[in-house]
């Protein structure tokens, strides 16, 4: 089995091969994995006709928004207390109709997903011709529509209350827990907030199930929490609209990588941005609800971006002057690096994207694989000592930069490294959408079945620790296929992001966003973009803004009732029609 894993892993020796088939052995370094990318060429702006098409499917998408914000106000994640519509006769509407609310989110949703679905065909091309043949689009919408676009769908959602899920009220108790001097990281929200405490109000809408766990988060993350605290005292409303421009901030920064990052690995930013930033998780679970992955993939790609243009920069990372001192590209790798590990100070995930811009580095400096892998043991340090000293200058200057990056920001924010004991609390939650706890939970529930008794914890305890060590040597092995060369490391942290998001013990809808943003700038293969097409719109769709008390019945016909609308509203806006209806201008047959 060890000689199994090593040679997995690119290690072990091989005996009896021909040079020339050590001279090729890099090939085996990620060679399948990279069949996901090949190059895309530019294409040409739309023409007039497509401008009109473009222009009625981003109304039809603003619309879906519109709706989805007027359901929110009946299904969104309003607060326990400080309802800022309770009272209004017309805005407490949709609360009080809850089905038809459910009708309008649905519908919505729906809306916007079948949006971003047409607009597909004016970035990677249409589905069942240039994507599924592996073809470039003859034309594609500039840049400046696809920013319109978004902007467009994403204003309604700006002033909604949270959509699907409660998140933003944990931010909230928890970052007001370290306000007041008090450890979020060892006080929960129903201790560090009690009853008669001032800002109690802020822990009032938590989930019962995170009420008394600690925080998760990065201290970067919680003391910006701080200060949005100390602007809003115990104001929820202003406080989940200052949290939400930090949402919002974190999309801006991916909208100003991702083309960038794509540019660099020779995918159209068109096409990368449609399927990365305009993509409906993001619009709904980053923006809508609030997460603070907005912030961490933001930082986390300008970081990348940062580096990478100092790594594949010509000029040198020292200074001509003073040997010993980076020179401006020098220093903008360090910005790069620095960045990267202050992401990972809003959540720890990130981290890892430091270890492929170190790859990328170690490259520059000339290190490879194959100098490490065909040879007797005894032959390995000849052949292999520029690689394993590159390597080693590389993660030198990468473990310096993280570790006085957290280190300052862990003893600048005051609130120290109790966020590295608290980044399983997730893993009280038996997500379906966790592989690992899925197949634990089924075992657990054929073993009742079976008349064994309930196992179930024992198998997750198992299970879990078990499929992170398989994640950990997969993300080895995609970090030798970076160091191969056999494929990019903006690729190489996508797959590894999707190899996290697979085998983690606790996912969320949003969670498919780590891997598929990075790759929406590296691969461009017909089965990898029909695949994140597919998930985005399924996953958008199948989480829904139900609750605990919404019965089968209710949930049927509201989804009965925003399927018809859809596709009403479809046939309006796309279908031929009589003169005398309004419209957005005659859709004729030569559009």
């Amino acid at each position: 089995m060890a000689s199994s894993l090593l040679d997995y892993l690119g290690l072990s020796p091989r005996r009896g091969r021909s040079e020339s088939a050590r001279a090729g052995d890099d090939a085996d370094f990620g060679g399948a994995v990279a069949g996901l990318h090949t190059d895309e060429a530019e294409a040409g702006p739309l023409n007039a006709a497509e401008d009109k098409r473009l222009y009625r499917i981003k109304i039809f998408g603003a619309t879906g928004s519109i709706l989805l914000l007027i359901g929110s106000l009946g299904t969104g994640a309003i607060p326990v207390s400080q309802n800022p519509v309770a009272g209004m006769r017309l805005l407490s509407l949709p609360s009080r109709m809850f089905g038809t609310a459910l009708t309008m989110s649905i519908g919505g949703t729906l809306m916007l997903v079948v949006a971003w679905l047409l607009i597909g065909r004016f970035a990677v091309g249409r589905l069942s011709v240039e994507v599924f043949h592996g073809a470039t689009p003859q034309r594609r919408m500039t840049r400046r529509q696809a920013d319109h676009t978004l902007l467009l769908w994403i204003a309604p959602i700006l002033i909604a209350p949270p959509l699907l899920s409660k998140d933003i009220y944990s931010y909230l108790a928890q970052s007001a827990i370290a306000y007041i001097g008090k450890d979020p990281y060892t006080v929960s929200p129903l201790n560090g907030l009690p009853p008669d405490h001032p800002l109690y109000e802020l822990a009032g809408s938590v989930p019962n199930i995170w009420k008394d766990t600690p925080a998760p988060y990065g201290p970067l993350f919680l003391w910006l929490g701080e200060h949005i605290t100390a602007l809003t005292g115990d104001n929820i409303t202003v406080g989940i609209f200052l949290h939400r421009l930090l949402a919002l901030t974190g999309v801006a920064m991916i909208v100003w990588a991702l083309p960038r990052l794509a540019r660099r690995c020779g995918v159209s930013p068109i096409a990368a941005l449609w399927l990365g930033a305009m993509n409906p998780l993001v619009i709904l679970h980053l923006v809508g609800g609030i997460h603070n992955e907005s912030l961490m993939l933001g930082m986390m790609l300008v970081g990348l971006e940062f580096g990478l243009a100092a790594v594949d920069s010509t000029h040198s990372l020292s200074s001509t002057r003073w040997r010993r001192l980076p020179s401006a590209t020098g220093w903008l790798l360090i910005s790069g690096a620095a960045v990267i590990a202050m992401s990972s100070m809003i959540k720890a995930t990130s981290i890892i994207a430091l270890g492929f811009l170190g790859v990328a580095l170690a490259r520059r400096w000339g290190a490879t694989v194959p100098a490490l892998r065909p040879l007797p043991v005894r032959q390995w340090w000849a052949r292999s000592q520029g690689s394993v000293l590159a390597l080693m200058r590389s993660a030198s200057l990468m473990g310096v930069i993280a570790v006085l990056v957290i280190v300052g920001i862990c003893v600048g924010t005051g609130l120290g490294f109790g966020w590295t004991r608290t980044l399983s609390t997730g893993d009280i939650v038996r997500s379906w959408m966790s592989m690992p706890t899925l197949l634990s939970v089924g075992a657990g529930r054929t073993g009742i079945a079976l008349g064994l008794g309930d196992h179930t914890q024992a198998i997750l305890d198992i299970v879990r620790p078990l499929a992170q060590l398989i994640a950990a040597a997969f993300i080895v092995r995609w970090l030798l296929a970076a160091l191969s060369g056999r494929i990019h490391p903006i690729g190489a942290l996508g797959i590894s992001m999707a190899t996290i998001v697979i085998f983690s013990p606790f996912a969320q809808a949003w969670y498919l966003l780590w891997a598929v943003i990075p790759l929406a700038a590296w691969a461009s293969d017909r089965w990898f973009r029909l695949g994140a097409i597919a998930s985005s719109a399924l996953i958008a769709t199948v989480v829904m803004p139900t609750s605990s008390n919404t019965t089968g019945i209710v949930l049927a016909q509201g989804l009965l009732a925003a399927i018809m609308t859809a596709a009403v509203l479809t046939a309006l806006f796309f279908e031929e029609r009589p003169a005398w209806l309004p419209s957005l201008g005659r859709h004729t047959r030569d559009e």
